[in-house]
């Protein structure tokens, strides 16, 4: 069984342990652009707007790819700060895409944190996810 995470790039230094505990139940892990791969280390402030757009898209075609190829996919939604503001349980929007893209392809959805309570929360509950809480013994173990 496959398991695509997806999540912000700022929680990529969570996905190591997670994997590695999924893998040892049996899983196959995709893991998330920009993860260790050819796109990991692109200095976003030394390409043009064009070529931004032009990644963004390429990323975002990629994405629909992944979430077609797994079974199932674990959003990443660990609380995030910026600007000195905590974002609870955040869902960026290219996270919410994947999500999306799942639930429009009957994947079954997997949250590591409650939903969170901003904009977005009715469309995310809408997706009918599995809340795990932190509990990853709660994804279907492979049989």
């Amino acid at each position: 069984m496959k398991i695509l995470i997806v999540c912000s790039t700022k929680f990529y230094n969570k996905i190591e342990e997670i994997s590695n505990y999924l893998k040892d139940k049996g899983f196959d892990i995709i893991y998330p652009n920009g993860y260790n791969d050819e796109y990991t280390d692109i200095d976003y402030s030394n390409i043009t707007k064009e070529e931004h757009i032009e990644l963004f898209q390429k990323f975002f075609k990629m994405s629909e790819d992944k979430v077609k190829e797994a079974d199932l996919i674990l959003a990443l939604n660990y609380d995030k700060e910026k600007g000195g503001v905590i974002f609870k349980n955040y869902v960026g929007p290219s996270t919410f895409l994947e999500i999306y893209n799942a639930f429009r392809l009957n994947k079954k959805i997997y949250l590591y944190n409650d939903i969170p309570d901003n904009m977005l929360h009715d469309e995310i509950e809408a997706f009918k996810p599995i809340i795990i809480n932190g509990n990853l013994s709660k994804i279907l173990v492979k049989k």
